[in-house]
């Protein structure tokens, strides 16, 4: 019998690389770390792609799992309902105010089903958004990606064109204002909504812009009859250091999408969150995905987010700030940029990182990252000691030189 690794080389293609390309096998996940096949213990210094974010193996977590499985795993959503997605329906709606949940199975998905309550909506097919974004990787989502930077260029020819203002500044822009303003006004009356990564934009380049820019928005969609979109499928649930990225500005959208962390990084949901005004203007939204409400999925979300009011989650995302920007800050001698925010640290380089060499960097110090682009960067668990930031940030700075 060939090994894992022979086994996967031969047959699994892994997302964002070419057929064959290197892997690390997994044996075991608990707490902040990984166990690989060779006996090595790696600190994740990535929650799985920022969605663990109570640490792997959590015993809350798998009695939730356990006790959903002895009633049922799976039941159609269409003409049936049961108990773990309704209740997680209305604990999603009072966290942020936004009363119609519609249950989707990933985050591009919940992003596509987003776009279409717009359309459907108003009656109306063109987005407006900021360069620098990343939504998904279906092609709803993409389209409203960046169009020139980001990492769906090779499908621009097909995806339809959307509206685009620059890249939103870290710091306050007065210019920057107007410019969103102007970009706005020349397309009001064919624009059925504005979408946005809240304060943060993740996969696009990690880069922070100023609440304000976010208010802005919500007004001029205010005054001039479009949806705001908030896609926090990243930004959620304390990440930024406030429960949603929409609570740095203050403000609400009409439309939110929320995933990765909802189910504290065990199975894969995500939902579209929508005002009830925005819901009886549609009626019949077509959408239905085979999984939608998936029991299983809804139990471990409505445990994950148990463990989440119960942690002191602002305490412990306020102490990986500090702790990231102490550790972080010697990186800027070899660097073009280093920023924080909440759980969310950056190294940006001035060129593109040679990722298989961070790699190594970063695994030799016991820790495992997954750079891109120009970036080394971290989204750590909140579970996750001073002593494995430490170690965390050392190998961050220690690829970056």
């Amino acid at each position: 019998m060939d090994d894992i690794l022979t086994l996967d080389g031969r047959h699994v293609w892994h997302p964002y690389a070419a057929v064959g390309a290197p892997v690390h096998q997994v044996v075991r996940a608990e707490g902040v770390r990984l166990t690989l096949a060779d006996g090595r213990e790696l600190i994740d210094g990535m929650s799985s792609w920022w969605a663990a974010i109570h640490g792997y193996n959590h015993p809350r977590l798998n009695q939730a799992v356990h006790d959903q499985l002895r009633d049922m795993a799976h039941v159609m959503f269409g003409g049936l309902t049961h108990e773990p997605a309704v209740r997680l329906a209305r604990r999603l709606a009072a966290m942020t105010g936004l009363d119609r949940v519609f249950l989707a199975d990933s985050g591009s998905v919940s992003v596509e089903v987003a776009i279409k309550m717009a359309m459907q909506y108003t009656g109306r097919s063109r987005l407006m958004t900021v360069r620098g974004g990343y939504h998904g990787d279906t092609f709803g989502a993409m389209a409203v990606c960046d169009p020139v930077n980001g990492m769906h260029h090779l499908f621009n020819g097909a995806l339809p064109g959307h509206v685009f203002a620059g890249l939103p500044p870290r710091d306050l822009d007065e210019a920057y204002l107007r410019e969103l303003e102007d970009t706005f006004l020349r397309h009001r009356d064919e624009l059925a909504a504005v979408i946005v990564e809240p304060v943060v934009q993740g996969a696009g380049g990690m880069r922070f812009y100023h609440p304000a820019y976010l208010r802005w928005l919500r007004e001029l969609t205010e005054e001039h009859g479009v949806l705001l979109i908030a896609d926090e499928i990243a930004t959620g649930f304390g990440r930024t250091g406030e429960l949603f990225g929409c609570d740095h500005a203050g403000i609400r959208p009409d439309i939110m999408c929320v995933g990765k962390a909802l189910t504290g990084g065990y199975l894969t949901l995500a939902a579209t969150l929508c005002a009830d005004r925005v819901a009886e203007g549609i009626g019949v939204l077509m959408h239905g995905p085979t999984y939608m409400g998936n029991p299983l999925a809804a139990a471990v979300a409505n445990a994950s987010l148990d463990l989440l009011e119960e942690r002191p989650w602002r305490e412990e995302v306020a102490r990986i700030e500090a702790a990231l920007r102490e550790g972080l800050a010697p990186a800027v001698r070899h660097a073009k940029d280093v920023r924080v925010l909440g759980a969310i640290g950056v190294i940006e380089k001035h060129e593109p990182v040679d990722v298989p060499r961070v790699q190594k960097t970063a695994m030799d110090l016991g820790v495992w990252l997954r750079p891109f682009g120009r970036l080394i960067y971290t989204m750590p668990p909140y579970a996750v000691t001073g002593a494995e930031l430490e170690r965390i940030t050392e190998a961050m700075a220690r690829a970056a030189e």
